[in-house]
């Protein structure tokens, strides 16, 4: 049983990790091994706060739109939280971070976020 109930954010989510994977890969063999942690880092900053989101979107019942905008500004405060929160402890605590590598993959993985827009939601 998964705990993302919705679709078109589960599918971006393997996505995101797919670009991540791709990324680090491609700065590992131009760059160093360094640069591509910090892709994944970035990348992963990312892919959590948009699971955190996309969890926590999959438990709205949707009784009432009152309820389902509420439950919406949750997953966005805490998506927004989590994402400040990781971008603070990775610049802080990784000495070695490449900032365009890190910053560079988490972009790309919101941009590859916002893809979800384009997934049907219809299993047929």
């Amino acid at each position: 049983m998964s705990w993302i109930k919705n679709r078109p954010l589960n599918i971006v989510l393997r996505l995101q990790l797919f670009v991540t994977l791709i990324a680090a890969l491609v700065i590992w063999f131009f760059l160093s091994m360094h640069d591509a942690v910090s892709a994944v880092l970035g990348g992963a900053v990312s892919v959590i706060s948009s699971a955190a989101f996309a969890i926590i979107i999959s438990r709205n019942k949707g009784y009432t739109a009152e309820g389902t905008i509420r439950t919406a500004l949750r997953a966005e405060a805490v998506k927004i939280i989590l994402i400040v929160s990781m971008l603070w402890m990775v610049f802080n605590n990784y000495e070695d971070v490449n900032a365009f590598a890190f910053i560079g993959t988490f972009v790309l993985n919101v941009l590859v976020y916002s893809m979800a827009l384009f997934v049907s939601d219809d299993t047929k």
